[in-house]
């Protein structure tokens, strides 16, 4: 069978792979999934560490976004176990967890940012691996975004 060059002014199709997923984005993905898992537990870790002893964290005094640690405990705590089980469903290929993980990392990235003063190394890493998460879910092209 003879290839066909193709129209001038249009670029060629790009090689199909098994499944049709591009390998650089599948792997994106998992790590996005796996990033997703890691995150959940940390936020848990902090929720639990907060809601267990008001005396781990640091006191702030008059800051705007100030609850006090034990309120912070529970938000971090919930979210981490949402967010966990939506790394979990990115693993498993849920359609539905990709979507959900961009929605929830863009969420923890905003309750990170409020909860900085209270520890900043921590903070900042939750936020680097959010913003890997969120590109890494949104950048892949394997599958139609519209219809």
């Amino acid at each position: 069978m003879a290839q066909t060059a193709p129209t001038p002014g249009t670029s060629p199709s790009p090689p199909s792979h098994p499944g049709g997923i591009n390998p650089w984005a599948a792997g994106g993905i998992m790590f996005a999934g796996v990033l997703l898992m890691v995150d959940g537990v940390l936020g848990a870790i902090k929720g639990i560490s907060g809601i267990a002893s008001d005396d781990v964290y640091a006191r702030i005094n008059n800051y705007v976004f100030e609850f006090n640690v034990t309120t912070w405990g529970w938000i971090h705590l919930i979210l981490g176990v949402i967010i966990a089980v939506v790394g979990w469903g990115i693993l498993k290929g849920s359609v539905w967890a990709r979507g959900a993980g961009v929605g929830l990392a863009a969420l923890n990235m905003i309750a990170n940012f409020m909860w900085l003063p209270y520890q900043p190394v921590w903070a900042v890493v939750s936020l680097a691996i959010d913003t890997f998460v969120i590109w890494a879910l949104c950048t892949d092209r394997s599958k139609s975004v519209i219809g």
